[in-house]
């Protein structure tokens, strides 16, 4: 594992603009003018597009303040969309759960084994039955209930905790309500699902036995940003594991688990590295 990064001395900067000459000069010519050491640096030409997009890791001696500051002159020349952020920080991620909690279990224990940069400050869960898991990992538990009479008011309440604790991303591992099209538009880009990838070919009730009858040799799950648009978002990560006809529709159930909880799991961890920009409906991962 990669040393962690340190705290106040090393900053990851995110940029994204319509491509044109001089963008990495301008870019680099200030961390040289900021005495700053370039650690990592990727970027991508969207040729069909247009757009440029980069992710820079670097040490500095100055605080991130001065450097945002300082920054804002570049990012103004360029018209760009642009973050700088401590490296160390991490992120504050709202985990949001129905019944099924293996992708709930998988981010506490990566969370706690320091697989990933985040904090965890609440769950939030329209059904009371894994506050028992929470507990275990000392992590309150709100029990919000959702009827099409009180899903208003649940919205509502949703909000309220993600300013209470101060939230950067909401994570939906497996919470199986449709959120508003107002909540997705203020949650917009900060606001993570996950699904399985039969989807649109399964909709509805049990998708797995519906796959089963289908004979499907590839169980699959999909990460994406939450939008107004039902699990149509910008895709952050993919994956696939091969079954045969053997598999039985619970053997199914358990290989969907899986993937998805992997799935999710890389999704939460590229995010809170800032390693994903947005690029129209497509997402750019600088893994």
């Amino acid at each position: 594992m990669s040393p962690r990064p340190d705290p106040g001395r090393e900053f990851i900067l995110t940029v994204s603009c319509a491509d044109k000459p001089g963008i990495v000069y301008a870019v680099t010519s200030f961390l040289v003018q900021h005495g700053g050491n370039m650690l990592q640096s990727k970027q991508f030409n969207d040729r069909l597009g247009g757009g440029f997009f980069m992710r820079v890791h670097f040490a500095a001696q100055h605080g991130l303040e001065e450097l945002r500051a300082g920054f804002t002159y570049v990012a103004d020349a360029y018209q760009m969309t642009w973050r700088l952020n401590d490296a160390a920080t991490p992120t504050r991620a709202l985990v949001m759960v129905s019944k099924f909690g293996h992708c709930l279990n998988d981010l506490l224990f990566r969370r706690q084994v320091g697989g990933l940069n985040i904090e965890i400050p609440a769950i939030v869960s329209n059904h009371p039955g894994l506050k028992p898991l929470a507990d275990s990992y000392g992590v309150p538990y709100h029990h919000v209930p959702v009827t099409p009479d009180t899903k208003p008011e649940a919205e509502a309440r949703l909000l309220e905790l993600v300013a209470e604790y101060e939230i950067d991303l909401v994570v939906l591992a497996r919470y199986m309500q449709v959120l508003s099209d107002e909540l997705c538009k203020r949650l917009e880009g900060r606001a993570i699902n996950i699904h399985h990838s039969f989807l649109p070919g399964f909709k509805g009730a049990k998708p797995y036995h519906q796959a089963h009858e289908r004979g499907v040799k590839l169980i699959g799950a999909t990460a994406h940003y939450v939008t107004a648009d039902l699990d149509e978002g910008p895709i952050i990560e993919q994956d696939v594991i091969r079954v045969d006809h053997e598999a039985e529709p619970e053997d199914l159930i358990a290989a969907g688990r899986d993937v998805e909880a992997q799935v999710l799991a890389r999704a939460v961890k590229w995010h809170s590295e800032h390693r994903v920009l947005l690029n129209g409906n497509r997402t750019v991962v600088f893994r």
